[in-house]
């Protein structure tokens, strides 16, 4: 499988972003609460049929957390699904697709 890299990125909801642009997906993990309260990567979900001028401005919203809720979570042209990462490493930055 092809791997998406990963961007750790500052936001309070999102931990890393990534995008293919050949198959305009875009991949978001996003934050948990880790084994000490703070707050660490977690659950990976592909976003398919993301143009790349939504990907290059959701990398330029000042939050990243807004942007997705505003024009990618429940937008009904982008389908998406779960990844689980292989290994849990709370560091990881890059993931198998």
């Amino acid at each position: 499988m092809k791997s998406i890299a990963m961007t750790p990125c500052e936001s309070s909801q999102i931990h890393a972003h990534g995008y293919d642009p050949t198959t305009q997906t875009l991949a978001l993990q996003f934050k948990r609460k880790g084994e000490h309260g703070g707050r660490i990567g977690g659950s990976i979900y592909h976003y398919s049929n993301v143009p790349a001028d939504v990907h290059q401005a959701f990398v330029a919203a000042e939050s990243k957390g807004r942007f997705f809720g505003a024009n990618i979570k429940g937008n009904a042209d982008l389908t998406y699904r779960k990844i689980e990462p292989e290994q849990k490493d709370e560091g990881a930055a890059t993931e198998e697709v």
